[in-house]
């Protein structure tokens, strides 16, 4: 039986389809973070990005999310190792430091809720940043993403 295209591919090898597929749709990107300026640390909060659906865990406008939400992150093969603020779960991490997927990832279990079940998304647990105030952001720190 032949491996699954990840663990035959690099992700700079992958097809447009084949890299949007490693997304398990945990939402976890899609949380805000903040930064501690003198450690570098990455701190997430439970608030997430105003095009969030946080029923779906998936952005409502994600073809023109950068231009909606300039910060947003767009995930690169070149990039994805030196982005710190990936949890220690996404697809995408893993595999760029060689890693194997979860056995929760839609992509093992073959269940795209799998990763809802097993309590590594966001679902039920976010607050829009419409109903935030940046100076609440602090008190809203988490840790239960990693």
């Amino acid at each position: 039986m032949p491996k699954p295209f990840w663990q035959q591919k690099a992700l700079s090898e992958m097809s447009a389809d084949e890299w949007e597929s490693l997304c398990d749709g945990c939402g976890k990107c899609c949380l805000i973070k903040l930064e501690d300026a003198d450690s570098g640390d990455i701190y997430f909060t439970d608030v997430c990005c105003e095009q969030f659906n946080s029923d779906t865990c998936r952005c409502n406008n994600y073809p023109q999310r950068a231009e909606l939400v300039p910060d947003c992150l767009q995930l690169l093969p070149g990039t994805v190792a030196q982005i710190s603020s990936l949890p220690s779960t996404c697809a995408y991490r893993l595999l760029a430091a060689g890693e194997p997927l979860p056995t929760w990832h839609p992509l093992i279990s073959g269940d795209t809720d799998s990763v809802h079940r097993s309590g590594h998304s966001v679902r039920g647990r976010v607050i829009s940043e419409q109903y935030i105030h940046p100076d609440e952001l602090e008190e809203r720190i988490i840790q239960w993403v990693n």
